[in-house]
């Protein structure tokens, strides 16, 4: 794997860099605080600049509206926005589904979806989790009947990300229910105005908002299916191998690293053997995500599908986000409770908001014990007792 950037990708992270500091960016990012975390955010003029510049969908195919860059350059821009702590949850959605709809999507899908997400005209949310089926995705309960030349789905899908303010939703649905729980499953796109479709706020404990979505009765056309009929677990799977990649949990570590390491040094306890071991020991696990997370990028870029190094990934770099930040409220002791809007809080506090935060992101896109069973079922091919 080369490390070394050419200067095409030197200059992308520059520009990117100097958008993320940007006087207007900054002021965007201060209001999305204040309303709350950052990390289920959205903001549209940040999302329609991005478009503008042609960062939404780098990697795709330029008939549909992308730059036909390669992965490397994507995961520059994603490394840089997730250090200055841009809340990309939209681009991430786009991402992940646009790459599914350019791989196993229609002509038509790709002509009237992609083309549309590029420009950043339509937003897209993931339909998949459910009560009892979040971890074990394949066991999900919605169904999706045929019935006249439509598809009638009926159940509730929860934890989806920016559902509220969604055009279309990603669909993962049971087309059959007498196969193993793995073979039944097909994809759609469901239009998120589409009558029978109820949305209600969970508010998650870092102060973000998911949704409960429930499908009473609500009809898509048989076009609106991605890939071929109750195929769609395989397709899912690929769309989450992408999402898995990591680099950006690796790039929000490095910046709250960097966050209490100027603290420290304020406060003057660099000399503290204690923390100078802890420092030290998050210096070392931050660059073996480094290396992890762009492992993943190497394998995508020659076309692999990285299912297990993904999820090591993931498992890696989200377990140290809750590291840092544990460290982070360690060392800062009871004044690191305190929220930003405190005079007294240190960092503004932000890392009071990382720790709550940083309880999410290992159990969005599967949880660390689905990320370990993946890694040794499919890296070390032991199979899971329950499989036997």
């Amino acid at each position: 794997m080369e490390f070394r950037f050419t200067e095409a990708q030197k200059r992308l992270r520059k520009e990117v860099s100097e958008f993320c500091e940007e006087p207007r960016t900054q002021e965007i990012l201060k209001e999305l605080e204040a309303e709350g975390e950052l990390y289920n955010a959205h903001s549209w003029e940040l999302y329609k600049k991005m478009a503008k510049r042609g960062w939404l969908g780098m990697q795709w195919p330029k008939e549909y509206g992308g730059q036909g860059l390669s992965f490397e350059e994507t995961a520059i821009f994603n490394e840089t926005t997730a250090y200055y702590r841009i809340p990309m949850m939209g681009y991430a959605l786009t991402s992940i589904i646009g790459n599914a709809l350019i791989h196993f999507g229609s002509e038509e899908h790709k002509k009237e979806y992609v083309s549309r997400m590029a420009a950043g005209e339509i937003l897209f949310c993931l339909l998949y989790s459910e009560a009892n089926a979040g971890s074990d995705l394949a066991s999900m309960q919605t169904r999706a009947v045929e019935d006249e030349g439509d598809y009638v789905i009926n159940g509730t899908k929860i934890f989806t990300s920016l559902g509220h303010i969604s055009h279309y939703g990603f669909l993962a649905a049971r087309t059959d229910p007498d196969v193993p729980k793995h073979k039944g499953i097909s994809l759609f796109i469901v239009p998120m105005d589409t009558p029978g479709i109820s949305i209600n706020p969970m508010l998650t404990m870092g102060e973000g908002r998911v949704n409960e979505i429930a499908f009473e009765d609500v009809r898509v056309p048989q076009k609106n299916m991605v890939g071929e009929k109750n195929k769609g677990w395989r397709l899912l799977n690929k769309a989450l191998a992408v999402e898995r990649s990591g680099l950006g949990f690796v790039a929000g570590a490095q910046r709250g690293f960097e966050d209490i390491l100027n603290y420290v040094r304020e406060k003057g306890l660099g000399k503290d053997p204690v923390i100078r071991q802890k420092l030290a020991r998050l210096a070392t696990e931050i660059e073996v995500a480094h290396l992890l997370a762009w492992r993943v990028v190497s394998l995508q870029s020659k076309g692999l599908v990285p299912d297990s190094e993904a999820s090591m990934s993931k498992l890696y770099g989200t377990e140290l986000i809750q590291r840092v930040a544990n460290t982070g409220m360690e060392i800062m002791g009871l004044s690191g409770l305190l929220k930003g809007n405190s005079k007294w809080a240190p960092l503004e506090g932000k890392m009071e908001s990382a720790y709550r935060s940083s309880r999410f992101v290992t159990i969005a896109a599967g949880t660390s014990e689905i990320m370990r069973l993946i890694i040794s079922f499919r890296g070390l091919g032991l199979m899971p007792a329950y499989m036997m």
